[in-house]
């Protein structure tokens, strides 16, 4: 396809988030191929809470909103829209349509970006977009969102459907994902979540830096990188993990709440060995994971977590940490390279064992990190991408 075909690449997350996602990730892969990109921030499928959070997040929305968007990278542009956080109402969704699409159309030209394809990660992108202006709509799914804390639950699933059915090509993430949207529409493919293999693997650099606030902490320490929010994480076998092995440190690196305001860690708050960082910038992480004697994952089973795949397994595998995480579906196919265990007792064991030197080896978890990289994986997608704008050119 032509490089200077433009694309408008519609997120789920702010740009500036500590803990980038495949939105920013792909944005970068697809402006270093030489498209233009007009990347649209969060539209707010979360009615906003009245926690310092949101309250900051709206006030930074609000100053943002009223500036052009801004170059952050060579052929990519971040536009932050103004629209109503209040999507579950039909009238509140045909007003943020209009200053969409409005703001769409007049940024690219703007910025002189031709936007053949319409890339999204929101399941409402028909609902607040007209997708016939552009030659190729592409849905890349890589969340269940109508299960997500706040969101309008019955918009989304409604809103998901239809743009199952429209999109030319769907990428699923998880294979819960790829299963349902399958079902509705033949051009859905699986891409599971990669990393950024050269970055998080500079943890094992001897020039990598740790932290200091890390290294305060008693080893051995069991460490978390990522959003701490209880939809995600199981709480109550933190803490009893925690109270059973106070010899364990259990550090997390984080923004509490992220994505779920309403999050109550006090559960795991007055545990003597766990230890909270708050959000650390991207380029620490790798310090951060040096540190970590296992890298964790967690999760409660959960309708959500049954359809995710963390980024943060293959983030962590390009540290060279080893791996013991709750039995995600999504992970199933890589027990080779990480132990795997429901509730505390088998958690604990894992953990035991990977503390003792029972794991992977080096060398086959960084092989396998090494195999599900972005520029691979946007390599894949664009080849079905340009044949489906040849097909309907034709």
């Amino acid at each position: 396809m032509n490089k200077n075909e433009g694309i408008v690449l519609v997120s789920t997350a702010d740009w500036d988030n500590p803990y980038w996602t495949n939105k920013q990730h792909v944005a970068v892969q697809l402006a270093a191929r030489g498209h233009r990109i007009l990347y649209v921030e969060s539209q707010g499928l979360r009615a906003p809470t009245a926690t310092g959070k949101d309250l900051r997040r709206i006030a930074t929305r609000l100053k943002r909103g009223l500036l052009p968007p801004r170059q952050v990278r060579p052929n990519l542009w971040v536009w932050s829209p103004l629209v109503i956080p209040l999507h579950g109402r039909p009238g509140i969704r045909r007003i943020n349509r209009y200053l969409l699409q409005a703001g769409v159309a007049f940024w690219c030209w703007n910025k002189r970006i031709a936007p053949e394809i319409l890339w999204t990660y929101s399941p409402l992108t028909t609902q607040l977009y007209d997708a016939d202006r552009y030659s190729l709509l592409v849905y890349h799914a890589v969340d269940d969102v109508k299960v997500q804390p706040g969101v309008p639950t019955e918009a989304v699933a409604r809103g998901e459907d239809e743009l199952s059915r429209q999109a030319d090509l769907i990428f699923a993430t998880a294979p819960h994902l790829y299963e349902t949207h399958k079902q509705l529409n033949p051009e859905t493919h699986y891409f599971s979540n990669v990393a950024d293999f050269e970055h998080f693997n500079k943890a094992l650099s001897d020039d990598t830096q740790v932290p200091q606030d890390i290294v305060a902490i008693p080893s051995p320490r069991l460490g978390f990188v990522g959003a701490i929010s209880s939809y995600k994480l199981d709480f109550p076998m933190l803490r009893e993990l925690a109270d059973a092995h106070p010899q364990w440190s259990f550090v997390f690196v984080g923004e509490i709440g992220e994505g779920d305001p309403l999050t109550d860690s006090s559960l795991l708050r007055n545990a003597k060995n766990i230890h909270f960082l708050g959000g650390r910038p991207y380029a620490s992480l790798p310090g951060y994971l040096k540190a970590m004697d296992v890298a964790l994952l967690p999760n409660v089973l959960n309708d959500y977590t049954r359809s995710m795949f963390p980024m943060k397994f293959f983030e962590y595998l390009a540290a060279g940490r080893p791996v013991v995480a709750t039995t995600l579906p999504a992970l199933q196919a890589y027990h080779g390279v990480a132990r795997f265990a429901d509730g505390a007792e088998a958690f604990a064991a894992a953990i035991e064992r990977v503390l003792s030197g029972d794991c992977a080896p080096l060398s086959d978890r960084l092989a396998a990190a090494k195999e599900q990289t972005y520029e691979i994986r946007t390599d894949k997608m664009m080849a079905l991408v340009s044949a489906a704008l040849t097909k309907k050119r034709a």
